[in-house]
């Protein structure tokens, strides 16, 4: 943000746009900040920030319900097997 090029700005709004439809939220967000400690007053670079910070959020808590769901189906499967080994033992 300190060289000078015109459409500097411009560019990482850019970046940070990209960055977000990657899914690297956490970058995206870095971006946005980096542009509103020059121009706090961004209205899209806000909204990006915002929206970064969101959709990280919503994939972290995406993540931990598949880890709950695949524990407990792991569960399931180790409960199911003990019955049948109970189930075979008493033959």
């Amino acid at each position: 943000v300190k060289e000078g090029y015109e459409f500097q700005i411009d560019c990482m709004y850019g970046a940070a746009t990209a960055l977000y439809l990657l899914r690297e939220y956490d970058e995206a967000r870095t971006r946005c900040e980096n542009i509103l400690r020059t121009q706090p007053k961004s209205r899209v670079a806000k909204e990006l920030h915002l929206a970064s910070i969101e959709a990280q959020e919503q994939d972290e808590k995406k993540k931990m319900k598949n880890a709950a769901m695949a524990s407990a189906g792991v569960a399931a499967a180790i409960g199911v097997a003990a019955g049948l080994a109970s189930i075979m033992m008493k033959k």
